[in-house]
């Protein structure tokens, strides 16, 4: 009897911004002749929104305006599963067959506001199914040609993965942190990307508007959470469950599969956690 072998491999992309034009353009995804496109917006997105305002949140008598978000990105993964034949390989060829790295470095993404949708990237990949998308912020550190690159180009990013402004009760702040994060966020069903197929295009939705919920239904003074304030963990918390990663065809920063433009919508299960928005009001 032939043995089958469940194995979960990776199709890692590595992204360099240098290549990516336009990863700070929130205006709506340029087509693509490629088979993958990856997008960002907030959860708030709706439909083809191209406002570019501030967003602002009230809770408490106390208002938060956040004019900008920006966040490092050192690598983006898609994971697939596949089966095989043990017969036919043993667990080094598989490896060996399922791994495809594309060596680049860092990018900083312009998080989307007031509703708009930015496409950052758009490549070919493997034809396959893929059950996860991984992705690494990370602060830019090292001495290799990319990182000398990106900080000489973002030089405020120097030991800094996120970086937000804006003002909270009319008093303006600048947030920093230099948090890493390893999201795993599962794909629900699973995204088939089929040979000779138009583009498939994945949506990382950032819920920014959870990043400085308190307890109690609360808003937090952004500056209280920088290195070593008071909120610190509490915010940097609040972020690692901000993101989810559904497939989106259509761009329109929704959940092509649980997405409910009237009611809400679900992201994609991921094991960064999710959350509402701390009783917070736009």
């Amino acid at each position: 009897m032939k043995k089958i072998l469940i194995v979960c491999s990776c199709l890692a992309l590595v992204i360099l911004a240098a290549g990516l034009g336009g990863c700070s353009d929130n205006g709506s995804p340029a087509a693509s002749g490629s088979n993958f496109t990856l997008t960002f917006a907030s959860s708030k997105a709706a439909g083809a929104a191209k406002a570019v305002a501030p967003d602002t949140f009230t809770a408490g008598g106390d208002t938060l305006v956040l004019t900008s978000a920006q966040v490092v990105l050192r690598e983006i993964e898609l994971q697939a599963c596949a089966a095989y034949d043990t017969s036919l390989a043993d667990s080094s060829s598989i490896d060996s067959l399922w791994v495809e790295e594309f060596e680049t470095g860092p990018m900083l993404v312009d998080l989307p506001l007031g509703g708009a949708i930015a496409q950052v990237l758009s490549v070919d990949v493997t034809p396959g199914t893929y059950n996860e998308v991984e992705f690494k912020v990370h602060p830019v550190r090292g001495g290799d040609a990319d990182a000398v690159a990106f900080l000489a180009a973002h030089p405020e990013f120097t030991d800094v993965s996120i970086r937000a402004e804006g003002t909270f009760n009319g008093v303006p702040f600048t947030f920093l942190t230099r948090m890493a994060a390893h999201q795993e966020q599962d794909l629900d069903p699973a995204l088939v990307i089929a040979e000779g197929a138009g583009p498939v295009n994945v949506t990382l939705s950032v819920d920014h508007g959870t990043w400085f919920a308190g307890p109690d239904s609360s808003l937090v003074d952004p500056s209280s959470a920088n290195a070593g304030g008071e909120n610190q963990f509490l915010v940097e918390h609040n972020i690692r469950r901000s993101f989810h990663a559904f497939e989106d065809r259509d761009h329109d920063g929704w959940d092509d599969h649980h997405g409910d433009p009237d009611g809400g919508h679900h992201g994609g299960g991921g094991h960064g956690g999710g959350g509402d928005d701390g009783g917070m009001h736009r």
